[in-house]
């Protein structure tokens, strides 16, 4: 199961582009947190709490307590817009969790042993990650924060397909549940074919022949009339 990790909120109660503008001067960004039971809540977290948190990974996949004066809430980050040139968050949108309700998450992957194993040991072979991250159905209990993929084994050649992950109980990847044409590559270690030189015999034949310097034409004499 994951960690949870608390982020200390508060309420507010104007509204609109004039007050999200005016909170974003302040230090605060301004945000939403909605589902299950209860309304909608508009909150403002300090931008300096959401900056650090969003350095992190497991801020975008983990279950986040938002402690709203002593009212912690359960939540999972859906939504976050950043500015486009600034390191500013500019909105985040934040849904409840309900321990019986299932889940649907992206959560990121983590390659271990990679270069230990045969592939990444030898020359001219590419170990290609065709995903790096992979959504999975759970209940909250048993949301990890991240999938971790032993490549330990790893031959020259071989396909890591979604189908072949080890997942921790009660987690599934929502993908394959729709047939195996959803079954995606992962990982691919694939030879690298090198052309060779050409050898020093080619290599002149190849190249374009210098030209002879032109000869000079003869001076012509004078005539004698």
């Amino acid at each position: 199961m994951a960690k949870t990790h608390e982020i200390k909120v508060e309420k507010r109660n104007d509204e609109g582009k004039g007050a999200s503008r005016r909170l974003r001067r302040a230090g605060f960004v301004p945000a939403i947190v909605y589902g299950g039971e209860n309304n909608p809540v508009s909150i403002q977290i300090q931008h300096k709490d959401v900056w650090h948190a969003s350095q992190n990974e497991w801020f975008y996949s983990s279950i986040l307590d938002l402690n709203l004066g002593g009212d912690v809430q359960k939540v999972l980050l859906r939504d976050m817009q950043r500015h486009p040139f600034k390191q500013q968050v500019l909105h985040m949108d934040f849904q409840r969790v309900s321990e019986n309700q299932t889940l649907r998450v992206r959560v990121p992957l983590h390659f271990l042993n990679q270069e230990s194993s045969v592939a990444g040991k030898t020359s001219g072979v590419v170990i290609m990650h065709e995903l790096t991250e992979v959504e999975i159905s759970c209940l909250p209990k048993n949301l990890p924060e991240s999938i971790e993929i032993d490549l330990s084994g790893l031959q020259i050649g071989d396909i890591v397909h979604l189908s072949d992950l080890k997942l921790p109980d009660g987690v599934e990847i929502a993908e394959l549940r729709f047939g195996k044409e959803h079954d995606h590559a992962v990982v691919v270690a694939k030879q690298v074919k090198e052309e060779a030189e050409p050898a020093p015999a080619e290599a002149a034949a190849a190249a374009p022949a210098a030209a002879a310097p032109a000869k000079a034409a003869p001076a012509k004499k004078d005539e004698k009339k």
